[in-house]
């Protein structure tokens, strides 16, 4: 079965998977970046081997869904997979279910924060453009057109739509659903964390102690992992478009304060189409 950590791109997923793999596999590695990768994304094209080798059509992709995660489900052990995919359907083929699910983690972010780290992320040219991208409901992630190459992971195509429908779909996810807003990991990390740990601990049946939990809240800090990628480098750090050199992945964290980048006319854009979610979840 499937825990997911699921979240709009540039929402705080990746401060998250770092606690959590801090916390289920501290004793395997310090590095808290290289500990991550007990938790990949999905979907990755090794998740659809033998299953698709067109990877240009969403519908194609989408009849595989329950196939690629009934496989990864076989060994009928839980495991957490990250993922920024939309909770949507494709021809009554649905993105999960509950048979190959247990829960989810639901990560959302202030949009007006989300647009500056968006545009650091993709290499956008301003928040005109940044302020497309955040309301385009067609808005994929990854590439269409790739090689049917089982080594480019990163490029698979990932539907993430708009920052409203993604966080309206996975809300219908009824299923153990925990909704964490970025702003509260911020302001209070012990108490958010601990109860994403309570959350984890009762599903996967374990015992987390305190200990435990401020172990992975140490090794998961923005400080800690920014140090951590300028030692180790980050595989999921993006290409900067003119450079070709990777970009630091670890960019502004809780220092992207909307308030200090935004322009009125951004912000309000933002606010008007965002209106009633961000009232719901009292960012207005």
């Amino acid at each position: 079965m499937i825990i997911w950590l699921a979240s709009y791109p540039k929402s705080g997923n990746t401060w998250i998977r770092a606690f959590v793999s801090s916390l289920l596999f501290k004793k395997e590695n310090v590095n808290s970046l290289e500990n991550m990768k007990k938790i990949h994304a999905y979907p990755l094209k090794k998740d659809f081997y033998n299953l698709l080798n067109d990877f240009n059509n969403l519908n194609n992709i989408s009849e595989c869904w329950e196939k690629s995660q009934s496989i990864l489900n076989l060994d009928k052990k839980i495991k957490i997979l990250k993922t920024h995919h939309i909770l949507c359907g494709i021809n009554k083929n649905f993105f999960t279910n509950y048979k190959n699910s247990l829960g989810v983690i639901y990560i959302v972010r202030d949009p007006r924060n989300v647009i500056t780290s968006l545009m650091n992320h993709y290499s956008i040219e301003n928040y005109n453009q940044a302020l497309k991208f955040i309301l385009d409901k067609d808005r994929f992630s990854g590439k269409f057109g790739e090689k049917s190459s089982f080594t480019r992971e990163t490029e698979f195509p990932t539907y993430i739509s708009n920052w409203n429908n993604h966080y309206n779909s996975w809300k219908s996810f009824r299923k153990n659903y925990l909704l964490i807003r970025y702003e509260d990991l911020v302001k209070n990390p012990e108490a958010k964390f601990k109860e994403i740990a309570n959350y984890l601990g009762k599903l996967l049946n374990i015992q987390i102690d305190n200990e435990d939990i401020n172990y992975a809240i140490t090794q998961s800090s923005f400080k800690n992992l920014k140090k951590s990628e300028e030692v180790y480098g980050f595989d999921e750090a993006p290409p900067d478009e003119i450079t070709n050199k990777k970009k630091k992945f670890f960019n502004l964290g809780p220092d992207n304060l909307w308030q200090r980048y935004l322009s009125k006319d951004i912000q309000n854009k933002i606010e008007n189409a965002f209106k009633n979610e961000m009232k719901e979840l009292n960012y207005l």
